[in-house]
């Protein structure tokens, strides 16, 4: 049986799977599919339902609490619904970081819009992707395949962390983090 989702259903239950504050199992969560919301997370991170943006921080972090990423494809879900929404670049903005400790010691970690709490290592790398122009979009894994887009600001103050580090025979930019160096950019681009 297909259940006709809503956001009211969703928000039900998504509260009612939240426990001691932890982040609902929606990795074991497999509903039926339910159709397509009209929902959609823009890429500075506002959550729009049917072309308004949700004012209400509370009920965004609610919603970023189901959501589930499957096969390129994000879903809001809870134990008996699934809904398809729209995600113009990543769900979620890393809008500030922290870093403890120096070089290869260093532990970067960052918080997104939504609350998440991130240290940047081996289960949530860093990676820096760049459009045709040369524009870089940085990126950090927040959980299960979700990712955050790094805003400007935090990317400068990330770069100013920056150090050169061979990475497969290329000298490389990039910081590290547990023990981990993200590369960012050929150093010999950044002498052009």
């Amino acid at each position: 049986m297909i259940v006709k989702a809503t956001p009211e259903s969703l928000m039900a239950a998504a509260k009612a799977a939240q426990k001691d504050g932890r982040l609902p199992p929606v990795h074991l969560w497999n509903p039926e599919f339910c159709g397509d919301l009209d929902m959609e997370i823009r890429r500075d991170g506002t959550w729009f339902y049917l072309g308004t943006p949700i004012g209400r921080f509370p009920l965004v972090k609610l919603f970023a609490s189901i959501l589930k990423l499957e096969d390129g494809k994000y879903f809001l879900v809870t134990p008996v619904e699934k809904v398809g929404i729209r995600v113009v670049d990543a769900p979620f903005v890393a809008v500030d970081m922290e870093a403890a400790g120096e070089s290869a010691g260093q532990v970067i970690t960052f918080t997104t819009n939504v609350g998440d709490v991130v240290i940047a290592g081996p289960d949530n790398p860093i990676r820096v992707s760049r459009d045709a122009g040369g524009e870089p979009s940085p990126y950090v894994h927040v959980r299960a395949g979700l990712e955050a887009l790094i805003d400007r600001k935090t990317f400068y103050r990330l770069i100013d962390l920056g150090e050169s580090h061979p990475v497969a025979g290329v000298d490389m930019f990039g910081v590290w983090s547990s023990g981990q160096f993200f590369p960012i950019i050929p150093v010999a681009e950044l002498e052009l």
